[in-house]
């Protein structure tokens, strides 16, 4: 088998001195074949002093003392853009962009991200890249009116999404939006996948539905921003799905990989001809606990435990019922009720 070269085996061979030696039969990263660029570029012991923007370990790296913004000096923009800690940040954009490419959530050029880096700064992928051959030098710096302050390949064209988010929601650190096929389908439907099913689903993700407007629009920025205060993943109708994460990149893309399987999922369940199983009130309550604890968000804070699993898009009339001794139940809207029997009566037939 073929020995994998990574950027920290690289890092190993220069600082014992025994010099960059790779297998011919060897598999180099991305990262660390752009490492090996460097090297050339600048030598080794350039490399090893951290006299480069050569990668280093994102856990020994810690955001700049000094708080950046876009009217600090263009000198001090260069500085940041080019240290380890800015490096390590377009490192981890680029493996989840690899991630999503492999796991076929973006095609041809699309898909894009970002991360808040300063008071009005961010580092994003750039324009008509396909996510699966991104590299760190690819990445842009811009502000938050959109306008570039650095890299050389031109940012995003739909950047001013992810900064209206930023703006609007100050939690939200990193921004991932991508094209996965099943949740993209309920985004076509315009409608958000029904709750109270899967536990992971449910702590991790928000869903809420953006409607339709032109990619890189003011206006489809403006209607996905109003959503992130209650909502962490948001379907953009006819388009695809935009996540954020008040901790990391790697956050806002598990939010992809959550989504979309648990889309898959409840398609699937809904052929078996069988009725889906969901969660009682208090176990809805019980996960919605865990989620606050982890400082998500969710617009079913504070709701009564027999409102949790009410969905009146699923469920047509469903209400709370008001508990024993207080105010009179509300029962099923007729009309509701005949409707939903109506449309049952017509799937049985069809199925006989």
């Amino acid at each position: 088998m073929s020995q994998v070269i990574s950027v920290r085996d690289i890092q190993e061979m220069i600082r014992s001195g025994q010099g960059v030696n790779i297998p011919a039969d060897a598999i180099v990263t991305p990262s660390a074949r752009e490492l090996l660029q460097d090297i050339e570029t600048n030598g080794a012991r350039a490399i090893a002093t951290g006299n480069t923007t050569a990668p280093v370990s994102a856990d020994k790296l810690s955001p700049p003392t000094k708080k950046l913004n876009s009217k600090s000096p263009k000198s001090e923009l260069d500085a940041f853009f080019n240290s380890p800690y800015a490096h390590s940040l377009k490192e981890q954009i680029c493996e989840m962009g690899h991630r999503l490419w492999k796991r076929a959530y973006v095609d041809g050029n699309g898909g894009n991200m970002a991360i808040r880096v300063g008071e009005d700064i961010a580092i994003c992928t750039p324009t008509l890249v396909s996510k699966g051959s991104l590299k760190p030098s690819d990445m842009c710096l811009v502000d938050f009116e959109g306008k570039q302050l650095c890299g050389t390949k031109p940012r995003t064209s739909e950047i001013l999404m992810h900064l209206q988010m930023m703006k609007s929601q100050p939690k939200a650190f990193a921004t991932c939006h991508c094209h996965p096929p099943y949740a993209t389908a309920f985004a076509v439907a315009g409608i958000a996948p029904p709750t109270c099913m899967l536990p992971e689903y449910e702590v991790f993700c928000s869903v809420g539905v953006a409607p339709y407007r032109t990619p890189g629009s003011a206006d489809m920025g403006k209607f996905v921003a109003e959503l992130t205060d209650q909502y962490n993943t948001i379907l953009m109708a006819n388009h695809g799905v935009v996540t954020w994460s008040h901790n990391n990149i790697e956050e806002a893309y598990w939010r992809m990989e959550i989504i979309e399987a648990y889309c898959r999922t409840i398609v699937v369940a809904g052929q078996l001809g069988k009725p889906i199983n969901t969660f009682t009130g208090p176990q809805m309550k019980e996960l919605l606990n865990i989620k606050q604890s982890l400082g998500f968000v969710d617009p079913r804070f504070g709701m009564k435990e027999c409102e949790l699993c009410d969905s009146g898009d699923w469920r047509p009339g469903a209400t709370c019922q008001a508990p024993q001794g207080g105010e009179p139940a509300v029962g099923l809207d007729p009309e509701a009720e005949a409707a939903v029997k109506a449309i049952t009566d017509q799937i049985l037939a069809q199925i006989k």
